[in-house]
């Protein structure tokens, strides 16, 4: 009886010490994209730029001088004629009275040549002087005259110069930067304003050069402002730079946006999407959904009985935004497109099908 009692409360004793029955884990989902069958679909190219106005000069003082005023901030409107900065004017205004004063005493040669000239003119009529004489006179007064000419123009000249003193635009803009302050001084010609007009924008993106035999001048293209994703510009390419930037060997392109509004600002981050025609024996994959077995680019496949499984496919060109896959994926295969590298053939998973990112078109 005593050995039944003992045996019963050790198995209530081990009964309380295993632990609860292990429970299966869910599969873990895998994101996948399904392969599509048919005609093929446009696809789209999409690069990031800044929008630019496509008109934006640097403009400076013509005159070197101490910039004591500056009128206007970044981001201000300027109008045609209004002054924008000026330079101290004591030096030019000095140089402008001093060529006021050689033109007076030039005047004041000429009268006296003149009167010489008049005076040896009667003299010679009388034979009174020689003709040499004569003509010293006319001569000095002919000197006398160019000299006022001269400093004339230098009068002219110095006036100018004055008033290039005050820093105006012709045309009406924006201004994108201010290079310069007060109390510098500035060199002829150096930037102390940037004025934009933003009557003509366009956006400013760096395209590869695998990419550039695919675009040309004309092409059609659509933006689509960061800040505003719900609004599409109709877009054109405009200009394409013949030579690559030296550090990041990629070429300038700048895209012009003919109904571009407020929701454009300048400086804004704004996407560019190029369509082109797709091959339906093609298909872009992601980067990361290809892999290596056995020295066969491969991708893992969902079958129908959701478990995981490799296929060798053939490759064409390993671009920036994927690989071009040009054979062996049957449509209807639904591929993983992200880790890789952690599956495990024959695996049963939850296939999570890809979200795409609402495409950029030429629509409003």
């Amino acid at each position: 009886m005593k050995t039944t009692l003992a045996g019963v409360v050790l198995t209530a004793l081990l009964a309380g010490c295993s632990g609860p029955a292990p429970v299966e884990k869910p599969p873990r989902a895998v994101l996948v994209r399904t392969i599509g069958s048919g005609a093929a679909e446009p696809q789209l190219r999409v690069y990031t730029g800044e929008v630019r106005a496509r008109h934006e000069a640097d403009i400076g003082f013509r005159i070197a001088g101490k910039l004591v005023e500056r009128n206007v901030d970044v981001g201000a409107r300027v109008r045609p004629g209004a002054v924008l900065a000026r330079l101290d004017p004591q030096d030019v205004k000095l140089a402008e009275q001093a060529a006021a004063a050689q033109v007076s005493a030039a005047e004041a040669d000429v009268a006296l040549a003149r009167v010489e000239f008049e005076r040896v003119q009667n003299l010679h009529a009388r034979n009174f002087v020689s003709a040499s004489a004569l003509d010293g006179r006319r001569t000095a007064l002919q000197a006398a005259e160019a000299r006022l000419r001269q400093a004339r123009a230098q009068r002219a000249t110095a006036g100018n110069q004055a008033g290039y003193a005050a820093l105006t635009v012709a045309d009406e803009g924006v201004v994108t930067a201010a290079p310069a302050e007060v109390g510098q001084v500035v060199a002829a010609g150096q930037p102390v304003l940037r004025v934009a007009r933003p009557d003509q924008c366009e956006v400013l993106i760096h395209v590869p050069e695998s990419r550039l035999a695919d675009l040309k001048t004309g092409s059609p293209a659509a933006v689509r402002a960061w800040a505003h994703p719900a609004r599409t510009y109709v877009a054109a390419v405009r200009e394409i730079a013949p030579a690559a930037d030296a550090a990041t060997r990629s070429y300038a392109v700048r895209v012009s946006v003919a109904d571009a509004d407020d929701a454009l600002p300048l400086g804004a981050t704004a996407s560019v999407a190029f369509t082109e025609s797709g091959d339906a024996a093609h298909t872009v994959l992601p980067l990361a959904a290809v892999t290596r077995v056995d020295g066969r680019a491969t991708v893992w496949v969902v079958d129908e009985a959701s478990r995981l499984a490799p296929l060798a496919v053939d490759t064409a060109a390993f671009r920036e935004d994927g690989v071009v896959v040009v054979g062996g994926l049957p449509a209807g295969s639904r591929v993983v497109v992200t880790g890789v590298h952690r599956l495990v053939a024959g695996e049963t998973v939850r296939a999570v099908d890809e979200v795409a990112p609402v495409a950029l078109d030429a629509r409003k």
